[in-house]
């Protein structure tokens, strides 16, 4: 039988206080650790980490650079009915309410109080000077026509003027009961309209005022038919009779010139003025929509068409 080594005991640990416990955690003269552990361990654990978020970083870039290989910067990899914004362009209006309201589609002020109709003022030129390019560089610009529609790798301007007499200097109508109302196409890479310039083969629910008005374009200028076009309507029976007058600048649609679009620097989708002639105190509601074969309206998807409502005092 081994014999008992005599005189071992367990020794519990020197008692100390928490700073002098917190101090010897950070650094223990007696085994070399520092927070509980040797430089040895240390460096292996910084090696470790090293090695294995370099090799996730390195895996990560690998699977994102196989992944942009499959895209094009210029153009989209899904396009028309193949992508998520089809091909039905939605149709959209300026000068919007406030942020405040960002869920309201009410154009409402005080024609004869000009802090009072001034943000409406602001927020359409705003939208001009953005929508124009006022201060970009317009290298890529040309003056297009229904005879000369922009060459290859060029795009159509559009000048502000253009719009008058819904522009800045008469305050877009605000000062009166006549405000003006800018109508856009969204935009969709290499959607192509399909146009109406047959007066004869016009849909029926299409508003009678446009169908005449296509109708005269056919008989008098008809290279000028080329034209994706604008109605706006009073939805209800009351709202048709409270609107004296509608017109639109510079003609009642957009120009098929202008697509498709093909995502060429400086590109500038057209706009449409409409200024409204109303009966004022009284709220309208207004639907417009625009025309052609290969759009559908569908107002609970904002598709073709767009809603609001007007009220001026």
């Amino acid at each position: 039988m081994a014999d008992k080594k005599i005189g071992e005991y367990y020794t519990p640990p020197v008692k100390m206080g928490k700073w002098e416990g917190f101090k010897k955690f950070l650094w223990n003269s007696e085994t070399s650790q520092c927070l509980g552990r040797t430089g040895s361990s240390w460096a292996k654990i910084l090696l470790f980490y090293i090695i294995f978020y370099a090799a996730l970083t390195g895996f990560f870039a690998a699977i994102f650079t196989v992944f942009y290989q499959t895209l094009d910067s210029e153009k989209p990899k899904w396009m028309l009915d193949n992508g998520l914004i089809g091909s039905n362009p939605g149709l959209g209006f300026r000068p919007m309410p406030p942020e405040a309201n960002v869920e309201s589609t009410l154009v409402w002020y005080e024609s004869s109080k000009k802090d009072n109709y001034q943000y409406w003022v602001d927020e359409t030129a705003r939208f001009l000077k953005y929508h124009t390019y006022e201060d970009e560089d317009k290298q890529n610009h040309v003056n297009c026509s229904f005879e000369h529609p922009p060459p290859e790798g060029k795009v159509c301007g559009v000048e502000a003027s253009s719009f008058a007499p819904c522009t800045i200097e008469n305050n877009f109508g605000y000062h009166v009961a006549r405000p003006c109302i800018f109508l856009k196409l969204n935009k969709i890479y290499n959607w192509i309209p399909e146009i109406y310039n047959d007066s004869k083969t016009l849909p029926n629910h299409m508003p009678d005022e446009l169908k005449q008005h296509i109708k005269e374009k056919q008989q008098l200028r008809p290279n000028e038919t080329g034209v994706v076009w604008v109605s706006c309507e009073g939805e209800n029976p009351a709202d048709v009779e409270n609107i004296k007058a509608r017109d639109y600048y510079p003609r009642m649609g957009f120009p098929r010139f202008y697509f498709p679009f093909k995502n060429i620097n400086g590109y500038i989708p057209p706009i449409v003025a409409v200024q409204f002639t109303v009966e004022t105190g009284v709220l309208i509601n207004i639907e417009c929509k625009a025309w052609a074969r290969n759009i559908n309206h569908d107002r609970s998807d904002r598709r073709g068409s767009v809603h609001f409502e007007l009220m001026v005092d």
